[in-house]
């Protein structure tokens, strides 16, 4: 009873009504179901996580059209295969129809040489391209066969997607599980469902293997708990790629989440990023940088202590550098916000790119030589320590810009005082 084939591809969908989920490219009316049910195919790129049904959307091509179609992966297959492919197209023997359906699995990994091979033929309509990645296209992809497809992006499956698939594949007698005596309580599909984190390739094959290691009953039946299923999923599946989209969503989030005073969001992400195993020195950067760009000077401690949780995980290492990068990202993410200091710098930049800024005032200048004092540099110039509070009532500005202000304190945190001693300032 046992199939050569994994349960994931023998329950793949046939049909479109088969299809579960992405309802907003393969629902009723939607364009690529449209595309697929008149078989009037254009190049499209199918974007998404894995386990999400982009392959099972090629199979589906591959059955509804009357077009030739031949499936290639980009990881094994190279320009030979391709230009094959192209000359059987063109053959009017080999193919009398005079156009390929092309799925190209992976298309993210062929490298320039090859996506260009394809331009030509793409172009004239010879091949109808059908590519799935799991990276963005966008970044990817040859932007020329990105012109000439339409994008669709596929989104990782919903709980009860991941459900409707394992309640499936254990009623299907045909390729299914329905030929197994099996009880399954619903906690452990809840389990599976939860846990595969919207991939219907990592559920099935979970339920396939708990189903083939189980142990029949006395009563012939094969019984499937919760402890099962969590020794057949072993742990939690985290889609998370160091060198993919999913690397930059992650800390975007992370640092949004410090940003919008989040300590529990910020702690999360850093904790997966952690457990997908990121470069706790990248980490450490992107808590230092948040700490200057939107703590400031409402607490001019937090980027004191980002900078030694750097110098700390550099020394330490994982697994303790965990602590000490959470205890970073919560302190960022609970003190007051100012990005005032970030706006300042943006601001004087823009003048010296865009403006006629003027030159350093005499006074402020250096007068290392007696003939440097002579043609009046430093000549005025007012020391702060002479006078009372250290402060001295001069112009600092280039006298273009003299009255020009790039620091704006806000009333948050340590800033309220810099903003009320600076207010005193200008009055004097």
């Amino acid at each position: 009873m046992i199939e050569k084939q994994p349960l994931a591809y023998r329950v793949t969908p046939e049909t479109l009504d088969d299809f579960i989920g992405q309802d907003e490219i393969v629902g009723k009316g939607r364009l690529l179901r449209r595309m697929i049910e008149a078989d009037r195919m254009r190049p499209v790129i199918l974007y998404g996580p894995p386990g999400t049904g982009k392959t099972s959307l090629a199979r589906i091509i591959a059955k509804t059209t009357k077009s030739n179609f031949e499936k290639i992966n980009a990881v094994t297959s190279g320009v030979a295969e391709i230009k094959r492919i192209i000359n059987e197209t063109k053959s009017s023997i080999m193919n009398i129809s005079g156009k390929t359906v092309l799925f190209i699995d992976e298309i993210h990994r062929f490298n320039k040489a090859q996506q260009d091979a394809l331009l030509p033929s793409v172009e004239d309509g010879t091949i109808v391209l059908v590519g799935a990645t799991t990276e963005n296209p966008f970044f990817e992809v040859n932007k020329s066969l990105i012109s000439r497809s339409s994008v669709f992006m596929l989104k990782s499956l919903t709980k009860d997607n991941i459900l409707h698939i394992l309640i499936n594949a254990l009623s299907n007698k045909k390729n299914g599980l329905g030929a197994y005596n099996i009880e399954i309580d619903e906690n452990s599909l809840d389990f599976i469902a939860e846990s595969s984190s919207g991939d219907a390739r990592i559920a099935l094959n979970a339920l396939e293997l708990a189903v083939l290691t189980t142990v029949v009953s006395k009563e012939g039946l094969i019984k499937i708990n919760i402890d099962i299923m969590q020794d057949c999923m072993q742990k939690k599946a985290l889609r998370y790629d160091k060198k993919g989209e999913e690397h930059y969503n992650n800390i975007s989030a992370m640092i949004k989440s410090m940003r919008g005073s989040s300590p529990d969001a910020a702690v999360f992400y850093l904790a997966r990023a952690l457990y997908a195993g990121e470069d706790i020195n990248f980490l450490a950067r992107r808590i230092t940088i948040c700490a200057a760009e939107d703590v400031g000077l409402a607490n001019p401690t937090a980027l004191v202590v980002a900078q030694a949780c750097a110098d700390a995980v550099r020394m330490i290492g994982m697994p303790e550098a965990r602590i000490i990068l959470s205890e970073a990202a919560a302190y960022v993410a609970v003190s007051p916000k100012s990005n005032a200091c970030y706006k300042a710098i943006d601001s004087a930049f823009k003048d010296i790119e865009n403006s006629d800024t003027g030159t350093v005032p005499m006074w402020l200048r250096n007068a290392p030589v007696k003939e440097m004092k002579d043609l009046g540099y430093s000549k005025g110039y007012k020391y702060a320590h002479d006078f009372e509070g250290n402060f001295v009532n001069l112009q600092f500005l280039p006298d273009k810009i003299k009255d020009r202000i790039y620091y704006k304190p806000t009333d948050n945190g340590y800033e309220r005082k810099v903003r009320e001693w600076m207010e005193k300032r200008r009055k004097k």
